[in-house]
């Protein structure tokens, strides 16, 4: 049976739908009070596991699903060994650095020198700086990022960004993008090479529908 690794969070309920147009319905994740990890839908051709994104490509990379759906920004920053196979087009968010508003820096490279950044998306942010030859200390910040500029702790931060509206009621500016991300469909290698549990014409349903929804 194909087994499936969907994100918590705002890339469910989008995950969902376009599974729905191969004939795949975990819909049963959206109802209230529905506490299941793991559902098998009702045709009985697959079962899909509710994640954390983050550890959706984990669970891909281990073979305990064949196939999953996470933002491009996680995979750029776990680096993981999994096959990227479609851009299904949603969950549109850009990763970049900001500042506070009222600081003199324009672009990351007027940064001080070993100055502080703070970021849960560390080994992006590592490499992003150390491309600039800029030698900053990233400090790893797993909830209100912002907080990192407001109170000094940092003199900015690399945060994802969707609307800016965060940034604007903290205080805080883009300087520079590092990427743009959107939800990727993504597979275990060995498993889309060999067609396990028909994946091939899944994947192929999944990038007609997107092409489709794009048009």
């Amino acid at each position: 049976m194909l087994t499936i690794a969907l994100p918590k969070g705002s890339l469910l309920k989008d995950s969902i739908k376009l599974l729905q147009t191969v004939g795949l319905d975990f819909s049963a994740f959206l109802e209230s009070g529905n506490r299941q990890l793991q559902i098998t839908e009702p045709t009985g051709r697959a079962k899909a596991l509710l994640v954390r994104a983050w550890d959706v490509p984990v669970y891909v990379e281990f073979g305990q699903a064949q196939l999953g759906v996470v933002g491009y920004d996680v995979l750029r920053e776990k680096k993981s060994k999994v096959a990227q196979l479609v851009d299904l087009g949603f969950g549109s968010c850009r990763l970049s650095v900001a500042v506070k508003g009222s600081s003199s820096y324009q672009e990351p490279i007027e940064l001080p020198a070993h100055g502080r950044v703070a970021s849960k998306f560390v080994n992006c942010a590592r490499d992003y700086f150390s491309n600039l030859d800029l030698p900053v200390e990233i400090v790893p910040l797993y909830g209100s990022v912002e907080l990192g500029p407001i109170t000094g702790m940092s003199e900015a931060i690399v945060d994802l960004v969707s609307t800016g509206r965060t940034l604007k009621e903290n205080g805080l500016e883009e300087i520079a993008v590092l990427f743009e991300s959107t939800a990727r469909l993504v597979a275990h290698p060995l498993s889309y090479r060999l067609n396990s549990s028909g994946i091939a014409e899944i994947v192929e349903g999944l990038r007609e529908a997107t092409l489709t929804s794009a048009g």
